[in-house]
């Protein structure tokens, strides 16, 4: 899960959400690096518009009952 809240904050910067960022933000913080959790959550990413992806979450909370 940090790993999500790291490309989040990437994000947020305006920085690349790319592995060598999100291992940079993860090191800074004292956590470990999972080399895999990171590939998968990159490749996952791409092609991805984190704006629409948060705002069409945002949506579907809200319609929850």
């Amino acid at each position: 899960m940090q790993e999500l809240y790291a490309a989040l904050l990437l994000h947020s910067a305006k920085q690349p959400v790319n592995e060598e960022n999100l291992k940079k933000v993860l090191s800074s913080i004292g956590s470990s690096v999972d080399e895999t959790r990171i590939k998968a959550l990159v490749a996952s990413l791409d092609g991805v518009n984190i704006d629409e992806a948060i705002s069409q979450a945002a949506v579907a909370v809200a319609a929850a009952p």
